[in-house]
């Protein structure tokens, strides 16, 4: 089989991403960066790089850390890996998508109840959903069923290691908009805390490292569609 090498540009058009994608995975160790040539001119990147990245893009759309990618790419390079192993990890997985699932549901369900009390127009002393917001009792009655299994463990975590990742988004109109990131950015198993300022257009997550990474963050603001993250 005649292996066919091409430049970076052309191995992220093939496998489906852009550039910076190919050279990311580079600098987290998943796809081994080819040496340049001794003459110079460009590296050459060859059929396995398309099919890495293949891999790990459906992996991500399965909701996949790039942590646990490494460790399945660890586990296919390995000839005594067993499928159980595999499988073990997509049962996990799995048990996590539940959980967000219904998580989500129950975020749904609240909602509804605000919406079906609301009347609909008048003055926005009159609206009940903004009366509810302000409640100090909204915490207790509304927000304590979002909290996941992964949430009610993170109580028993003091002493784990920490820190804030900061991150430039787009897409704040008002400050609403700014809790509604912070909303989506604590639903996240690992995250501690979130302070979004929509004066400054910037969030500040308190995570642990080990248990979510700055990828998973982006892909939980950015979720709604409303909102990108520029920088970090």
């Amino acid at each position: 089989m005649v292996m066919i090498e091409r430049t970076i540009g052309r191995a992220a058009e093939q496998a489906g991403v852009g550039v910076e994608t190919i050279r990311f995975y580079e600098r987290r160790g998943l796809i081994k960066q080819p040496a340049r040539p001794r003459n110079g001119g460009y590296r050459s990147y060859d059929d396995s790089v398309i099919e890495r990245v293949r891999f790990i893009r459906q992996a991500q759309e399965l909701g996949f850390s790039l942590h646990e990618i490494a460790e399945l790419l660890s586990l296919q390079a390995n000839p005594d890996t067993d499928c159980r192993d595999i499988r073990a990890r997509a049962l996990r997985k799995r048990e996590d998508v539940n959980e967000k699932i219904a998580q989500l549901q129950r975020i749904r369900e609240a909602l509804d109840e605000l919406i079906a009390s609301c009347p609909g127009g008048g003055a926005l002393r009159s609206c009940t959903i903004m009366d509810a917001l302000t409640q100090p009792s909204l915490e207790a009655s509304k927000l304590r069923p979002f909290r996941s299994r992964s949430q009610n463990r993170r109580g028993a975590m003091k002493g784990r290691k920490v820190k804030t990742a900061t991150f430039k988004i787009e897409g704040m109109h008002c400050d609403g908009c700014a809790e509604t990131i912070k909303a989506l950015a604590t639903t996240m198993p690992g995250v501690h805390a979130a302070d979004v300022s929509f004066n400054d257009g910037r969030a500040r997550i308190l995570c642990e490292p080990k248990s979510i990474n700055e990828d998973e963050l982006v892909k939980a603001v950015e979720s709604s569609g409303r909102f990108r993250v520029t920088a970090r």
